[in-house]
């Protein structure tokens, strides 16, 4: 009998639906089409309740690489998940998270883009918390109550927008952009977005959220929950005026450099991969805050398809490692894992730009447009900064597992040996190495050209250049216990931290609430309310039965005394 399992069933719906929805995208690409679809759920008298769907060659393709990418790495989670008594559950939540997103991406109405977003944060709680241990309750405790923000933002959104009679945003996005209320809804956005994309100050959650399986990682940070945040900002983008966009320039440049100043200091291979995911989303929401809406959107299909094969090859690797995340331990796996050393080498290239991979038609024409925006020096710097920042890391990533020796265990055999988790990186690896180039001639229709300077133009590849050297020193870099060590340490502390900031969204937020609550329990519950309450009428009634215990001690003397007084009573009656 044959026995079709939930994986391979979600795998060839997912695969066949994207497939549907690129040819769908690609034609309303050349017509020039946009379709409003309108569901007239319930009519009640003359109120009725619509649901609204939006149909444009952005929706599509978007929702084409979600259904992609989810049906590669449910493929991926069949070996990945493999003697897991609650594979179907998993599988479930990851169809459940790819709805919801489907929700956010198709909506033209706030009602059903926080069903949407609240569906995304809902799931993500339950998948980051799917190993049931108490470092991944904190982490999707704080994954969940930092998302909350953005639900609370996009609830006032809502009640704003009845201003308008109507939640359709879309409607009034170029009509009231120069409005109060449309002002006011704008920061709302950036506000829910800034959450959901881990900017500054919410980055924290973003690292932590690593607790979960890697397929999830995979899903979670190439084109679903992170990306959310990017996708609003990107509808939203005609209603932002020049103070938001300075404000969201500043969040999202400063959260680029932090993440890729945080990943030349770290250690841990899924986290590397994630702060990663962070500066990216930074770049991303950089290029949206200086006008280049277009190339944004560009950047976030082409790093979905290559941050989501980094991620499956960090779980071959982490699979195979006896679960060690620890890049120490790696070495030498370009001999023992050659196929997954491939894909993780064509990854870590197309995240840093190389030449005719999937980043490279993206980032580098990012990179030359700003060098064309109005922008000062400071933002400038940490455009190009953080581009060598990220080639930085990638190659001291790269010298850390492919070369040196095999750290782990002598006797310890690994290699490449799960056929479903490498069908799921080559469908990943070829869009990552073709997606660039087909998407740019999709996107932008009309050839352009770039002219700049001489210096502007290699600048980019000297930055590049400049990180990779620098990744090479840092792979080799080694704390010792000098002084002098010493001396930098708690500046690597401070940057390999991300500024402290998981500090500040853990212990920072909960130190004055529970420092207040300390305070009041001493005070008042055993204080006060206990010394007029409960202890108090113990005391009180402690006395009394001390007053009856003296008297049922002294209880001869006390009758004598009771007598003698009952008879003078007597004679003063009797008389």
């Amino acid at each position: 009998m044959f026995y079709l399992s939930i994986c391979f069933v979600s795998f060839i719906f997912l695969f066949v639906s994207s497939i549907f929805l690129f040819v769908g995208g690609f034609y309303f690409v050349l017509n020039d089409l946009i379709y409003f679809i309108e569901w007239e759920i319930v009519t009640l008298n003359s109120s009725s309740i619509v649901m609204t769907f939006l149909f444009d060659w952005m929706s599509l393709i978007f929702a084409g690489f979600v259904f992609f990418i989810s049906s590669l790495v449910i493929l991926y989670s069949d070996d990945y998940m493999h003697g897991d008594l609650n594979v179907n559950r998993f599988i479930l939540l990851v169809l459940m998270f790819v709805l919801s997103m489907m929700f956010l991406i198709v909506s033209p109405n706030m009602i059903s883009i926080l069903l949407g977003w609240d569906g995304l944060g809902l799931v993500s709680y339950c998948l980051v918390i799917y190993y049931q241990n108490v470092s991944s309750y904190n982490a999707g405790m704080l994954t969940v109550l930092s998302n909350r923000v953005g639900d609370v933002a996009l609830l006032m959104v809502i009640a704003w927008m009845v201003n308008f009679g109507s939640w359709n945003y879309i409607c009034y996005l170029n009509f009231l952009s120069d409005s109060f209320e449309m002002g006011l809804i704008s920061l709302l956005v950036v506000l829910a977005a800034v959450t959901s994309s881990a900017q500054i100050p919410f980055s924290s959650w973003l690292p932590a959220a690593m607790a979960a399986p890697t397929p999830v990682s995979a899903l979670v940070h190439s084109s679903t929950l992170v990306t959310a945040g990017v996708y609003l900002l990107i509808r939203f983008s005609p209603a932002f005026g020049d103070r938001l966009c300075v404000f969201l320039l500043v969040v999202s440049g400063l959260t680029m450099f932090m993440a890729g100043l945080g990943a030349n200091f770290e250690y841990d291979l899924s986290k590397i991969i994630a702060l990663s995911t962070l500066s990216q989303l930074g770049l991303m929401i950089s290029a949206v805050s200086v006008g280049l809406v277009s190339m944004a959107f560009f950047h976030l299909l082409t790093h979905a398809l290559f941050k989501a094969l980094l991620f499956m090859c960090a779980g071959v690797i982490i699979h195979t490692m006896k679960d060690s995340q620890d890049i120490r331990f790696m070495g030498n796996l370009s001999i023992q894992m050659p196929f997954t050393s491939v894909c993780l080498g064509v990854s870590s290239f197309a995240l840093c730009g190389m030449p005719f991979l999937a980043g490279f038609y993206s980032s580098d024409l990012i990179l030359e447009m700003v060098s064309f925006s109005y922008i000062n020096l400071i933002g400038f710097f940490l455009f190009f900064v953080s581009t060598g920042l990220t080639v930085c890391y990638s190659f001291r990533l790269f010298y850390y597992v492919f070369c040196g020796d095999f750290n782990l265990s002598s006797f310890y055999n690994i290699g490449d040996d799960n056929p479903n988790m490498l069908r799921g990186m080559v469908g990943l690896m070829l869009v990552a190495v073709f997606g660039g180039s087909m998407l740019s001639w999709l996107i932008f229709c009309t050839p352009t050209m770039v002219c700049l300077p001489f210096y502007l133009s290699f600048l980019v590849i000297f930055v590049s250049l400049l990180g990779g050297w620098f990744g090479y020193e840092l792979s080799s870099f080694n704390l010792s216990g000098s002084l002098i060590s010493l001396l930098y340490y708690s500046y690597v502390v401070f940057s390999g931290s991300m500024w402290f900031m998981p500090y500040f969204s853990t212990y920072g937020m909960s130190f004055c609430p529970l420092s207040l609550g300390y305070y009041s329990l001493g005070v008042s519950d055993l204080g006060w309310a206990e010394y007029l309450g409960g202890q108090g009428m113990y005391w009180f009634m402690m006395y009394l039965g001390s007053i009856n215990q003296w008297w049922q001690y002294n209880n001869l003397s006390l009758f004598l005394m009771f007598f003698v007084m009952w008879i003078i009573v007597l004679m003063f009656v009797v008389i």
